[in-house]
């Protein structure tokens, strides 16, 4: 195994005290270095929020883009080095909000990337507006009569229209956290976790312990996580009568490299010496 120090920076850390994202960092350290990737053979990709952060925190390629946009140039640098282990690390308001729609189309497109969502049901950057996740009727520091929407259900979701891996975590639970990371990582296709995790600043709801008293692990010997249908009703499981933790659906499907051809047999797309005259059969068509 690989030491997991390799992953590191010197650049001081912005999050809060007893914020959960001081677990999952440490943690996407630790499974990179169980399955013996370098710095170099990886990319964090991120739009914007605290959990967004993640790429300033690591020894390794990154990106930061827009709100809400971390799938399509996840997508993009997947496509162009298919020898990358591409990953997003991202929040619930940057995924299932701005990005909501591009998470839709990255899994129908199942490009082989892993989502990481850091959900700590609460929009932490922007000072604690409800997210998609945040509970109806749940006050916050803009919907002070409570909040008006219903949120979403991001895991049956994600069942619902086809994900091939679908999975939840929690922060307090390092070592389940890192097997998760470790599974997702190397499956192929897009992969989903949605990580639970504490907002001690704008969130006093979802606590630590509102999370730690409720959270629980499927037990792998009786659950089958090939059945979608078990997995969609797994997956509404909620609040007071238990959250699942653990590998929800897994599923092997055709990837998007397997649909393209040209993307399959050769090289990747960056290690391809290509000439002009490559793309006269190309432009043939507008002639």
């Amino acid at each position: 195994m690989l030491d997991p120090r390799i992953y590191d920076v010197k650049d001081e850390i912005s999050w809060c005290p007893g914020c959960g994202n001081y677990n999952i960092l440490p943690s996407l350290k630790q499974a990179l270095a169980e399955l013996e990737l370098q710095p170099h053979q990886v990319v964090i990709v991120s739009g914007i929020g605290q959990a967004a952060k993640t790429p300033h925190y690591m020894n390794a390629n990154g990106f930061n883009g827009l709100h809400g946009r971390a799938v399509p140039p996840a997508q993009g640098m997947k496509i162009a080095n298919k020898n990358l282990k591409v990953i997003i690390h991202s929040g619930d308001g940057d995924s299932y909000g701005e990005g909501g729609n591009h998470l839709l189309h990255g899994i129908r497109r199942n490009v082989d990337i892993t989502h990481i969502v850091h959900n700590n049901q609460i929009y932490g950057l922007t000072k604690g507006q409800a997210s998609p996740t945040t509970a109806l009727g749940q006050k916050t520091t803009m919907q002070f009569d409570g909040n008006t929407s219903d949120p979403i259900s991001p895991l049956a979701l994600a069942v619902s229209i086809g994900c091939g891996f679908v999975a939840r975590a929690f922060s307090g639970d390092k070592e389940h956290l890192v097997e998760i990371m470790k599974e997702a990582i190397n499956y192929k296709g897009y992969a989903l976790i949605d990580v639970l995790q504490p907002c001690i600043a704008f969130n006093k709801v979802n606590t630590f312990k509102w999370y730690k008293d409720r959270v629980y692990k499927i037990d792998d010997t009786s659950y089958d996580n090939s059945d979608r249908v078990a997995a969609f009703q797994k997956a509404l499981e909620w609040g007071d009568n238990g959250i699942p933790l653990g590998v929800l659906y897994r599923q092997e499907k055709s990837t998007y490299f397997d649909r393209v051809s040209y993307l399959e047999e050769g090289p990747a797309l960056v290690d391809r010496i290509w000439q002009p005259k490559d793309a006269e059969r190309f432009m043939e068509d507008f002639r």
